[in-house]
């Protein structure tokens, strides 16, 4: 093992991959994390909680020829790695065959450190509280502001470790810190709450505390007396608090498994024309300090930034190993899902956007999962705005918003605004013709 691996975790995965191969493994895979976290909550001044945490998780998979079986410990005992390996065999030698799965060859792997994805420093615990101080009292300050749900904020760090026994050993360390703020407006029954909050690989990343209070004030303000609307088909605007969410939509329904089982409503998509010509869709696992950046993928596999839509067409299929051997395709470095997942931005800023809309809706919130992935049909809760002569109106809730991924995806207007804050990301976007059942 190479000496620029953490010891403890390359000679642990050395070791359980030589117990397995002496139980009777004929090919096995070591997944090994190593993480702590910190946490602080506060509420109307006071600290509700605090929490520290250490974590060591192991994972072992073998192959008896096509059958395999995994078996995972919460500790790295070394002691334990002979009877581990052996449960896991014992498993494996009694399930049946998967003509499809495998542990594959992998290139030796990228190091990680251009990527920059790791800000080992534990930060204090006074720090964190100080960011939950200044983020509360400033949304508390905000006249109108009439309670609070709190205010967090946290850091972790993970150390990944993978080998197999094909001779694939790669790792790589990730940080996380966040921050996040709840305000209320109003009072009884016409109460509203909204929030803000920010996250990011390295602390000085992080946005400033006390302006994410104040913006959930501001959005708490905005959202009070909302009326319920009329039903009727109009334009929608998205913001990107929840746009990002019809590239879930698309994800499910690319993935290779989904494809595979036939169960996607674009399994007959491939190469044709999905989303408008203007429409780019990425998915880049090395750019630098993303929040899902990696230097490889769950099976050890080159990763590369790919354009799944290009010029509105579906190019690929989210593979692993597994799935592309159902489909008589190749691994394109997504097992384990997708990393940086965006949409490219548009020419027009959101004010633009919906400048020319008499009467139309910005969605700020979404509820429920009301998404059939054999159809594409949609159905969802929503709250937000109405748009009048161009412009943001009354807040309006209680409405459900309702179409279908095939028709929508054909009909979206991307906007300038794309920021990378959650690792699957969209601008705000533009959707024609949608049905709003309201009052």
């Amino acid at each position: 093992m190479s000496a620029r691996f953490n010891k403890g975790l390359s000679d642990a995965a050395a070791g359980l991959l030589a117990a397995a191969k002496r139980a009777g493994a004929d090919v096995a895979e070591v997944v090994l994390h190593d993480g702590a976290s910190v946490s602080v909550q506060r509420r109307l001044g006071k600290i509700e909680e605090t929490e520290r945490a250490e974590t060591r998780e192991i994972g072992l998979r073998v192959f008896i020829g096509r059958s395999s079986a995994s078996i995972s410990a919460s500790s790295i005992d070394h002691a334990a790695f002979a009877r581990l390996a052996e449960q896991a065999v014992a498993m494996a030698r009694v399930v049946p065959e998967d003509p499809y799965a495998e542990i594959p060859v992998a290139p030796a792997p990228l190091d990680a450190g251009f990527l920059d994805l790791d800000d080992p420093v534990e930060p204090a615990m006074e720090l964190l509280l100080s960011y939950t101080a200044a983020a509360e009292e400033a949304a508390l300050s905000v006249p109108g502001i009439t309670n609070s749900e709190g205010a967090s904020a946290s850091w972790s760090r993970s150390v990944s470790l993978l080998a197999t026994s094909h001779g694939f050993i790669g790792e790589y360390a990730r940080s996380y810190h966040g921050i996040s703020v709840t305000a209320i407006a109003g009072a009884g029954v016409d109460m509203q709450r909204d929030y803000d909050y920010s996250s990011a690989l390295h602390a000085s990343d992080l946005g400033d505390p006390a302006q994410l209070g104040r913006n959930a004030a501001a959005r708490a303000l905005a959202r009070l007396n909302p009326k319920r609307p009329g039903t009727s088909k109009l334009p929608i605007l998205f913001d990107p608090r929840v746009s990002g969410s019809f590239l879930g939509h698309l994800s499910s329904a690319i993935s290779g498994a989904s494809i595979a089982r036939g169960t996607s409503f674009l399994k007959d998509a491939l190469g044709g024309a999905v989303f408008g010509p203007s429409i780019t869709i990425t998915d880049d696992p090395l750019r630098v300090r993303g929040s899902r950046s990696r230097p490889f993928d769950r099976e050890g596999q080159t990763v590369k930034a790919m354009n799944f839509i290009e010029g509105g067409r579906l190019t690929d299929w989210i593979l692993d190993t597994r799935s592309a051997n159902q489909l008589g395709l190749r691994s394109n470095g997504h097992s384990g899902g997708l990393s940086n997942f965006y949409m490219v931005a548009g020419d027009m800023s959101p004010e633009a956007l919906m400048a020319d809309i008499t009467e139309g809706l910005f969605v700020t919130e979404m509820i429920g999962m009301g998404v059939n992935g054999l159809t594409g049909d949609y159905s969802r809760g929503a709250a937000g705005f109405m748009i009048r002569n161009g412009v943001l109106a009354e807040p309006v809730a209680e409405f459900t918003i309702a179409g279908n991924l095939k028709d929508m995806f054909l009909h979206i207007t991307p906007a300038n605004d794309l920021e990378f804050k959650r690792g699957t990301d969209a601008p705000t976007l533009r959707i024609e013709g949608m049905t709003l059942a309201g009052a």
